[in-house]
């Protein structure tokens, strides 16, 4: 990571003529991109590295056809020789799911929604023109066979994890007749491909209320020409934003006189909104299929945490939408993955206020030696921190520890701490499951390193936090070693070993 963050600076001072202040990546998300915010006295700016350098230039030739139409995207600044990494514009870091958790489902949310809507209108009939389609990244058009392609994409990576039982051509049949169905829309332009809130950044800098130029979009690299629907149905179906039925149906039919008004003529919205519901499936299906490759394959916990409320969701709209057009097999099989059974198991156990279950997590130095379980059961984990490069080497870490975020990003962006951790998880949570349901009392955990301050108190902190959001389980933090720490980062934890409950 070190070599990618010289290179980033290397880029900077060559084109802005002068040495950021400082750099820092960003948290990773679903994709192989990295990304990264440079920080400078009066502006900041993105940083995005990736190897895959036809994505890159999709989404570098897209920006630029938008921005020359005034379209809400992010302007590129500079791109590096390879095409392996860009410097473009940085819209904040408030995206419009984070404002419908912090404002809840009221009127700023929902004009933040219609806006939303109103420049994706924009984005696909005004992007469409003059756009040279033989830039994406993939097919130039979202048409049949790129259809089966997310059905298969469904099938493969989660249906079939399931191991029920059916008839695999009728369901082939199926995706063949539900495609060929989909096709058939003479409303055709730009598509995002991944239209969803996370994608939407809300200018930090707009008053609440002023949503008129908060919106910008990010991530439509995927995108190609397609139908308009399947970027509403996107939006307004994202599980994680749970959106209510009356939302839905306002702000459809909203952008709906949006569209009417670009197109200078009214579409036909019972055949739209027919299709509309045919596209809320595909999409359904598509992120069931994503959320198995990167949760159930690649063992990432977001992903898995998600699939619920994915089923949830799908299991909603099956009862209450029609699709127009029978698809016997893959409807069976859809009522199937969104019985209670499958959901459940899919759902982590946990915690209650019945739960006796209190895990100890312990931070600690090996030349002080490996703490003890004093509740009597014995066992618990130990895992040894030292193979991980110790930030301590180094001057400007000494008197910082594992709960400083230069540590942290340090440690995240330079070892590999979160392989370490993920093998972590996948081990500890086991037991934290089984203790819960069998209602025992007591687990302890430590991570040891060399003097106790920063690779241990780093894993300590983010084992807590992991714990805490998965099985809202009782946690007991101990820096065991806190007490010799050059510079204590709590001023609450005064006492030694004292413990902090979550």
């Amino acid at each position: 990571m070190k070599i990618i963050i010289d290179k980033i600076q290397e880029l900077c001072e060559a084109y802005l003529k002068q040495s950021p202040k400082r750099i820092e990546q960003l948290p990773r998300s679903g994709s192989d991109r990295i990304y990264f915010r440079i920080f400078y006295t009066d502006k900041t700016y993105i940083a995005t590295y990736n190897l895959n350098i036809k994505e890159n230039q999709t989404f570098i030739a897209f920006s630029k056809h938008f921005r020359k139409r005034k379209l809400p995207v992010p302007e590129i600044y500079f791109v590096n020789e390879d095409v392996t990494m860009y410097i473009q514009e940085d819209l904040g870091t408030v995206c419009l799911l984070d404002i419908l958790e912090k404002h809840g489902y009221d009127d700023y949310a929902f004009h933040l929604y219609k806006e939303s809507l109103k420049q994706l209108a924009h984005l696909q009939v005004a992007g469409d023109k003059g756009l040279d389609y033989d830039v994406c990244l993939t097919a130039k058009e979202f048409g049949k066979q790129a259809i089966l392609s997310d059905l298969l994409y469904f099938k493969y990576y989660f249906l079939d994890t399931l191991q029920l039982p059916y008839d695999k051509q009728a369901m082939l049949d199926d995706f063949e007749a539900l495609a060929t169905y989909l096709t058939k829309t003479e409303y055709k332009y730009f598509m995002f491909r991944d239209f969803q809130s996370r994608n939407i950044i809300i200018s930090a800098a707009i008053e609440e209320g002023d949503s008129g130029k908060a919106v910008h979009f990010i991530d439509f690299q995927g995108g190609m020409k397609g139908a308009l629907q399947y970027d509403v149905a996107s939006l307004l179906w994202q599980a994680k934003a749970s959106l209510s039925d009356e939302w839905k149906e306002k702000l459809l039919h909203y952008y709906l006189d949006v569209i009417d008004a670009l197109l200078l003529k009214p579409i036909d919205r019972q055949v739209f909104i027919g299709q509309y519901n045919g596209y809320v499936l595909i999409r359904m299906l598509q992120v069931l299929g994503a959320y198995g490759f990167r949760g159930l394959f690649e063992r990432k916990a977001h992903f898995l945490t998600s699939i619920p409320i994915a089923l949830k969701n799908l299991k909603k709209f099956l009862a209450n939408s029609h699709v127009g057009i029978s698809t016997a097999e893959l409807s069976r099989m859809l009522d199937a993955i969104t019985s209670p059974e499958i959901i459940t198991n899919f759902e982590p156990f946990q915690a209650d206020e019945n739960t006796q279950l209190i895990v100890s997590i312990n931070s600690f130095s090996y030349k002080k030696g490996i703490p003890q379980d004093e509740s009597g059961h014995g066992g618990g984990f130990v895992f040894d921190c030292r193979g991980i490069l110790n930030p301590g080497r180094f001057e400007e870490y000494k008197t910082l520890t594992g709960r400083d975020k230069k540590v942290a990003d340090f440690l995240e962006q330079r070892t590999r701490m979160n392989e370490f951790l993920n093998g972590v998880f996948d081990v500890v949570d086991i037991s934290v499951e089984d203790y819960i349901r069998r209602g025992f009392s007591n687990l302890i955990i430590n991570f040891g390193c060399t003097g106790g301050q920063h690779r241990s108190v780093y894993a300590t902190e983010q084992t807590a936090r992991h714990l805490t959001i998965k099985y809202k389980v009782k946690v007991q933090l101990n820096h065991l070693n806190e007490r010799n720490w050059v510079k204590p980062l709590s001023p609450t934890l005064k006492e030694e070993n004292k413990s902090l409950i979550i």
